[in-house]
């Protein structure tokens, strides 16, 4: 049996894309805890793997050639994942094309605008009091965040799942969805949307990767008041260019 991936991970969105990936790949994995309200992000041992200071980040100790590689960014790591197995990324070529497009769509539309539309509702109206620095950012990301809410749900209209059969493609969108009630979206307004989002939850892998995700969480969360919560949400939306060192 091969020895288990490490996956560098906090239970967000982003790091619940890759445990789902590899639940249901079957690969044996365990779990480094980045607490990225602690700064865990920033420590050097992560940077060497992860320079951007995000996660999440793999690091395969049976990579190419038996050699161990380590991967940062969500859609790079299910890309690995899917072609180092052979699983859930197309039969083929035209296929594959249709998995990725729904990818990078997740990567450069859904996941970044869901992530700002949190931000404005949730985070950060207790880090200033100028209603006016919160309002435009707020009806922004929110409007977006429908009209991409929409283009999931014409497309699954008439497909079951994102890209043919069920794929790398369905498990990077999902996680996201699960933002529509602190993104204030009627979810009952993209009814293709919730019935695939409903059938992706019930998947055996789905569930064990989100109770291995609240397994790992602790802490006070974002939103929360209190000291601790002050300090995670300044270390988190604090961050400026940093010079090499």
């Amino acid at each position: 049996m091969s020895q288990p991936i490490e996956v560098h991970y906090w239970p967000t969105p982003n790091g619940h894309k890759v445990t789902i990936a590899l639940e249901e790949m079957g690969l044996p994995y365990e779990i480094v805890p980045v607490n990225i309200g602690r700064g865990d992000q920033f420590k050097p041992e992560f940077l060497k793997i992860s320079p951007n200071n995000r996660m999440p980040a793999i690091v395969d100790p049976d990579g190419p050639g038996g050699q161990p590689i380590s991967v940062f960014e969500s859609g790079a790591i299910l890309q690995y994942l899917g072609r180092k197995t052979g699983q859930f990324y197309g039969k083929d070529e035209r296929a594959q094309v249709q998995v990725e497009e729904w990818m990078y769509w997740q990567m450069a539309n859904l996941g970044p605008v869901s992530g700002h539309g949190n931000h404005f509702r949730n985070y950060a109206p207790s880090m200033t009091k100028d209603s006016r620095h919160l309002a435009y950012g707020a009806i922004r990301f929110t409007n977006e965040a429908e009209r991409l809410y929409g283009v999931l749900n014409g497309r699954l209209k008439d497909h079951e799942y994102l890209a043919g059969d069920y794929s790398l493609a369905d498990m990077i969108n999902w996680p996201w969805i699960g933002a529509w009630r602190i993104l204030g979206i009627d979810f009952d307004a993209f009814p293709n949307v919730k019935a695939w989002y409903d059938k992706i939850r019930e998947r055996e892998a789905v569930k064990r990767a989100i109770a291995r995700g609240e397994e790992t969480r602790r802490g006070p969360g974002l939103a929360d008041s209190g000291a601790d919560a002050e300090a995670a949400r300044k270390m988190l939306f604090g961050q400026r260019a940093r010079a090499p060192a």
